[in-house]
C-alpha cells in the first residue's frame, strides 16, 4: 500500500503546475457553438460523433479524419443523413492519411473525439492536449505501459491548461452503476470479501483481405486481432469491467496472475490474440477479483460485475440488472438514460460551465490494470503493479512514422512460460 500511495503522491506532485485560465486554451465560453472534430471514422467513431450531437444541441461536427477514405465517406454520409446542417464538414475539412489527426486539430475545433484503434491513442492524445483541445477518447487509451506513461504525461498538460477529458467508460455515467457503487462504499453489503467480473461475448469476424491491400493495411483493417493495435480482449473490451472493479475497490491492484489461450480462434486471420482469459487481481486490502473474458461463438453470454460482502452482495449486469442485497436492499427499475450520450453531456456541460472534467487518470490506471492482467496471462508469471509501471514493453514506437506500405509486425502467439515478462 505504501508503494501505491507513494506513486500516487509522486504523480500528484508532478502535475501541480500553475493554474491558467481555461479560455486561453479552449472553447470560448461565451459562444453557443462547440466545434467538434472526429479522428477515426469507423463504427465506434461514428457512434461517438452521433452521441456527442445528441448530448448537446450546440455542437456541430466541424472536421473528420481517418486513414481510410471509404470509412470517412461512410461516416460523413451517416452523420449528414441523421443530423443534416449540424454536420458542417466541406471537402476541405475531410482529411485522409496518417497525419489526418494533425489537420483535424488545426481546423479550428474546440473538442476532438479520438476513436482510432487504441495503439494510436497516446500519440493523438498528446498532440490534442498540446494544441489546447478538449478531448473525448475511446477506451482503452493505450495497449502497452509506455503508452500509458504518455497518457499520464498528457495529464500534466491537461491540468496545466485546465482542459476537459472524458474517456468512453460509459458505465461511470450510468445511474445503475453509480447507485450500486455508492451503496457498496456506504457499507450496505459490509466489508468487501471478493468480486467477480465477466465479459463473455461472441467473437468479431475478420474482414476478408482485398486485392491490393498491403500487410499493414490488412492488419489495420483487422486491428482487433493484433495485440500491438488493440491490446487483446482484456484491454480493448474487458477494460470496462476492470474499470468498475478499480472504482469499487477505490484502488488499483497490487498484483495479478492469469491464464488464457486460443482454442476456438486458431486460424491465421485471427492474428496473435487469445480467445479466452482468466485473471485474478489482488487489491491492497487483500481482496481478490476473479476476472474472466472470452470471445467465442455459440457459448454462454455474460457481461457483469458481482461484489460479495460480509453482509450481502451487489450486482451490476451490463445495462440491465442492478441490485444491492444486504443490510439495506436496493433494486431499482430498468429505465435509464443512454450512458453513451450521458458521458458526452457531462463533458460538454463541464466545458460550458468553465469547469472542465478531467478523467484522464482513472482511465490510464484502468488501462494499465488491464495490460497487467494480459501480461500475466501471456507470460504465466505473477505481475505486480510496479512490474507493469516500469515495463519496457513499447508498441507506441510502431505507430510513429507509419505508412500504408510499412512492414507489418508479425508477433508470435504468446506462450506462457516462454513469452518473457518485459
Amino acid at each position: 500500500m505504501s508503494q501505491l500511495l507513494s506513486r500516487r503522491e509522486f504523480l500528484k506532485a508532478s502535475v501541480a503546475l500553475s493554474a491558467l485560465p481555461v479560455a486561453q486554451f479552449a472553447h470560448a465560453y461565451g459562444s453557443d457553438i462547440i466545434k467538434v472534430g472526429l479522428v477515426g471514422c469507423g463504427g465506434r467513431g461514428t457512434g461517438a460523433a452521433m452521441d456527442c450531437l445528441r448530448a448537446d444541441e450546440g455542437t456541430v461536427i466541424w472536421a473528420l479524419g481517418d486513414i481510410f477514405e471509404d470509412r470517412l465517406a461512410q461516416c460523413y454520409e451517416g452523420l449528414s443523413g441523421a443530423f443534416g446542417e449540424r454536420v458542417q464538414v466541406p471537402p476541405e475539412r475531410r482529411f485522409i492519411g496518417f497525419d489526418a489527426y494533425k489537420r483535424v486539430l488545426e481546423s479550428g475545433i474546440d473538442l476532438v473525439l479520438l476513436c482510432t484503434p487504441p495503439a494510436f491513442r497516446p500519440v493523438h492524445f498528446l498532440a490534442a492536449v498540446e494544441a489546447g483541445k478538449h478531448v473525448f477518447m475511446e477506451k482503452p487509451v493505450a495497449v502497452c505501459p509506455e503508452g500509458v506513461r504518455m497518457i499520464l504525461r498528457g495529464d500534466a498538460i491537461v491540468r496545466q491548461k485546465r482542459l476537459g477529458v472524458m474517456p468512453g467508460t460509459q458505465y461511470r455515467w450510468h445511474p445503475g452503476y453509480q447507485g450500486v457503487i455508492e451503496r457498496i462504499h456506504a457499507g450496505h453489503i459490509g466489508e468487501i470479501r471478493a468480486a467477480y467480473a465477466y465479459y463473455l461475448a461472441a467473437s468479431p469476424n475478420p474482414i476478408p483481405r482485398k486485392e491490393g491491400w498491403s500487410d499493414m493495411v490488412y492488419q489495420l483493417r483487422n486491428w482487433l486481432f493484433y495485440t500491438w493495435l488493440a491490446g487483446d480482449q482484456p484491454v480493448e473490451q474487458f477494460v470496462h469491467n476492470i474499470d468498475v472493479m478499480n472504482w469499487v475497490m477505490g484502488s488499483v491492484p497490487v498484483r495479478a496472475i492469469g491464464m488464457g489461450g486460443r482454442q476456438a480462434r486458431t486460424a491465421p486471420e485471427y492474428g496473435d490474440v487469445y480467445d479466452h482469459f482468466a485473471i485474478e487481481y489482488e487489491y491492497p486490502n487483500g481482496v481478490r477479483v476473479v476476472a474472466m473474458c472470452r470471445q467465442m461463438d455459440n457459448v454462454a453470454y455474460r457481461v457483469s460485475n458481482l461484489v460479495v460482502g460480509s453482509e450481502g452482495t451487489a450486482l451490476m449486469q451490463q445495462f440491465t440488472d442492478f441490485y444491492v442485497r444486504g443490510k439495506q436492499t436496493w433494486e431499482p427499475g430498468k429505465q435509464w438514460p443512454n450512458p453513451y450520450v450521458e458521458e458526452h453531456r457531462v463533458l460538454l456541460q463541464s466545458i460550458r460551465k468553465g469547469e472542465p472534467i478531467n478523467e484522464t487518470r482513472t482511465i490510464a490506471e484502468s488501462t494499465l490494470t488491464a495490460i497487467m492482467g494480459r501480461m500475466a496471462a501471456y507470460t504465466g508469471k505473477v505481475v505486480s503493479w510496479n512490474d507493469v509501471m516500469n515495463s519496457k514493453l513499447n508498441y507506441v514506437e510502431r505507430v510513429l512514422n507509419i505508412d500504408y506500405d510499412s512492414p507489418a509486425p508479425r508477433d508470435p502467439v504468446p506462450i506462457p512460460g516462454r513469452t518473457p515478462l518485459i
